[in-house]
């Protein structure tokens, strides 16, 4: 790349990001909700018409490369998951997919992706094995399908999914499959708490033959690391969207009751901007690790293993802090605050977070922290 061409990138992301600001802007900070079981789909229609799913696609397969400017990519993903952490789940799963295809997809994968997804298309992953866990059979063709994806965000409005399946080897490779068969559509693992508006269903893989240019790239790359740890710092970003949100809904509710000079209410106003800002600075962290040249794989996994789980542990003691602060009202269905604190505490179930921690304290044990670059 030139250096007229980073210049021009700088400038299309400077304005993409703007566009962002806007939106997040003129939506603000409501405090009742529509029908939480819907699918945010105007606000899928509004991201897609501003680029977001085509920014972070690559220079090359023409995106803005968004996914090589941490801090771009970060308030793409923390502005949505304040406009909606269900929008925000499925929009990063979107951007996993966009990453892991331009790390390990061939050229004809990245640009079957990247058309599409120039079309509007929404990806996603979708790993979770239903009840009968998805295999992979070669054929004479190609290979053939079976089994099922449970917890499969927004299973009605991705159009193309990247998927992992099991190999009579015992071996995890990953394929890029479109998910566009409503018959193949069935219901998910149970009402969840919360997050239901990001659409979670399964889908069924049943008998269906994909080809070889459909798997990416080799057995192994979807747990190779430091991606396969690296990635959650995005998921992270999203939950402090929701931090975002759930403090702007406690201030202006206390404003509007005239509370918010009282100094017991201060109190929990400060806390929990401490809060916000102690996950802010933690996925700050992250996303520069991830972006480092000089870290080793080990330093990057930990790093944004502790942002994780400090980015978790900050929005857990947010959550009690403003029921404390709003009482009963924050408790009552249909209004936003009740709905945003069960979304973001169905978020923050990601997996394994007791090993996440003590994975992350043993690489330290045996290695210096690293210096931050500046």
């Amino acid at each position: 790349m030139t250096d007229s061409d980073a210049v021009a990138q700088s400038r299309d992301i400077a304005t993409f990001r703007r566009a962002l600001t806007h939106l997040a802007a003129s939506e603000g900070p409501s405090s009742s909700v529509s029908d939480e079981s819907l699918f945010p789909s105007s606000l899928l229609q509004h991201l897609t018409e501003l680029g977001a799913l085509t920014a972070p696609l690559p220079v090359e397969d023409g995106g803005l490369g968004l996914c090589s400017h941490p801090y771009g990519l970060m308030e793409m993903l923390r502005l949505t998951g304040c406009l909606s952490l269900s929008m925000g789940r499925c929009l990063e799963g979107h951007v996993n997919v966009l990453r892991l295809v331009a790390l390990y997809g061939a050229h004809p994968q990245r640009t079957l992706l990247a058309s599409a997804v120039k079309r509007g298309t929404l990806a996603g992953i979708w790993v979770t094995d239903g009840n009968t866990p998805v295999t992979i059979t070669p054929t004479n063709t190609g290979y053939r399908l079976t089994g099922k994806k449970g917890f499969s965000s927004a299973v009605h409005e991705v159009g193309l999914a990247l998927i992992t399946a099991r190999t009579a080897q015992d071996q995890t490779i990953m394929a890029l499959v479109p998910t566009n068969d409503p018959v193949r559509i069935t219901a998910g693992p149970g009402k969840l708490t919360g997050m239901t508006a990001s659409g979670t269903g399964a889908y069924d893989f049943t008998g269906l033959v994909i080809h070889p240019e459909n798997i990416v790239g080799q057995s192994g790359d979807y747990l190779r690391q430091p991606e396969f740890s690296a990635g959650a710092w995005r998921g992270s970003a999203v939950a402090l969207g929701g931090m975002d949100r759930l403090t702007d809904l406690m201030l202006t509710e206390l404003r509007n009751r005239k509370r918010d000079d009282n100094l017991h209410q201060q109190v929990r106003i400060g806390n929990a901007l401490i809060l916000r800002e102690t996950a802010s600075m933690w996925v700050c962290r992250a996303a520069r690790a991830v972006c480092s040249t000089h870290l080793s794989p080990g330093d990057i996994a930990a790093i944004v293993n502790l942002a994780r789980i400090a980015v978790e542990q900050a929005a857990l003691e947010l959550i009690p802090l403003v029921q404390r602060g709003l009482g009963l009202s924050a408790f009552v269905r249909g209004q936003a605050v009740e709905q945003v604190m069960r979304d973001l505490a169905t978020y923050l179930r990601q997996p394994a977070p007791d090993e996440t921690l003590t994975e992350a304290a043993h690489w330290f044990t045996d290695h210096p922290w690293p210096e931050d670059e500046t």
